[in-house]
């Protein structure tokens, strides 16, 4: 098998298991326990903090262990507008962008279906940039939060995300990126993206599922989501997931240690398969920036086709990639993302999404492209069209 859905989940790497696996064992405590075994649990999360607020390049209180991207994501937006709201009622207002993923854009319609917010979409252009002057044009004098994924988890655009947090500093309002795919591929400072907020998921990087990291700029309040003993400085009440903060902080750190030259040993072959498809299946369509995107994602349609058809072939083929977001699974309905791109809900239906992770190597993606050809030929031949 050829695993090409990266994107959705990584496999957990040994490195990460055999960090966390003392935690799931013997070190067993609960970190706010008085006792040696719970002072053992909390040294190993407050070395897990800090793991990962170096990564930032933040404070290690700035860092708040969640159960994934999604929650952070929650967090993040839910939290920062409803503190913001608390303390000046004029603030009511949520800028996202066209392009987010549904942890944001479901989390800002919550906010508007009950608590009186306006959500305030920013467009993106063709290739799914948002613009800075296309964000300055949407803020307000209400506007209480913006949200801006770092880059896009369907075709893989990557936001200028320092312009941008910028322009909403400039009005005194905080920002939020949705790094969660970017982790492990592009730079994380917090500094220099300027950001207020930022969200990564562990499975994504060599973690398990079920953990995750909101990092939150000192001073930015946040209106916590889950109310009980306090824990993450009152951030985020329960038992903190010992064995997957340690699991996650292993992994980030694994993943940026040699980014820049993974992450260009991966840009090579994801061109070269890009290439080979666009050169080997007639009418396909590159979907995304062709160059501001992840190393990791290389996203296609195939106009006269139905992209679930192509899929079930390739997979025949030994091919496993995905139509888009694994959170869209399930729906029939084209792609939001690429219906803000502009392109047609006929030809959206025949996206494909192929993504990869740093152990890909040049055979697997030549015998992908020639799997892509064959099972677009075959699914054009079988007459299998999207309605």
């Amino acid at each position: 098998m050829i695993f090409l859905d990266a994107a959705a989940t990584t496999p957990v790497r040994r490195e990460v298991l055999e960090a966390m696996w003392p935690f799931l064992t013997g070190e067993f405590g609960n970190p706010s326990s008085h006792h040696s075994l719970g002072g053992s649990a909390a040294t190993a999360l407050a070395d897990a903090r800090k793991t990962v607020a170096k990564v930032l390049g933040c404070r290690p209180g700035e860092v708040t262990f969640t159960s994934g991207g999604t929650e952070a994501d929650n967090l993040a937006v839910k939290g920062m507008a409803l503190a913001r709201q608390a303390a000046d009622t004029a603030l009511n207002r949520v800028v996202i962008s066209a392009v987010e993923h549904p942890a944001v854009e479901e989390s800002a319609r919550y906010l508007e279906r009950f608590h009186g917010f306006a959500v305030d979409v920013v467009p993106v252009d063709r290739a799914g940039r948002v613009t800075p002057e296309a964000l300055a044009a949407v803020l307000r004098p209400e506007t209480a939060v913006v949200s801006i994924m770092y880059a896009n988890n369907e075709v893989g655009t990557v936001q200028p995300v320092a312009d941008l947090a910028a322009v909403a500093r400039e009005q005194g309002v905080p920002f939020h990126t949705d790094a969660v795919q970017a982790a492990g591929w592009l730079p994380l400072d917090v500094k220099v993206l300027g950001v207020d907020a930022l969200s990564i998921s562990g499975h994504k990087l060599g973690a398990p599922k079920g953990c995750g990291v909101l990092f939150v700029r000192g001073r930015t309040r946040v209106e916590p989501l889950m109310h009980g003993g306090g824990q993450e400085r009152g951030r985020r009440s329960g038992t903190e997931n010992v064995a997957g903060a340690v699991g996650l902080a292993t992994a980030l750190t694994l993943a940026h240690a040699d980014q820049a030259r993974r992450a260009g040993t991966v840009v090579r072959l994801r061109d070269a398969f890009i290439t080979a498809v666009l050169e080997g299946v007639p009418g396909a369509v590159l979907t995304g920036h062709p160059v501001d995107r992840l190393p990791s994602i290389a996203s296609f349609c195939f106009p006269g086709t139905s992209g679930e058809s192509v899929l079930l072939e390739l997979e025949r083929q030994g091919v496993v990639c995905s139509s888009g977001s694994a959170c869209a699974a399930g729906s029939d309905a084209p792609s939001a993302v690429l219906l803000a791109l502009g392109i047609e809900g006929e030809v959206a239906q025949t996206a494909v999404r192929f993504s990869f992770d740093a152990s890909v190597t040049a055979a697997d993606l030549e015998a992908a492209a020639s799997a892509v050809q064959a099972a677009v030929g075959s699914v054009r031949t079988l007459g299998h069209m999207p309605g």
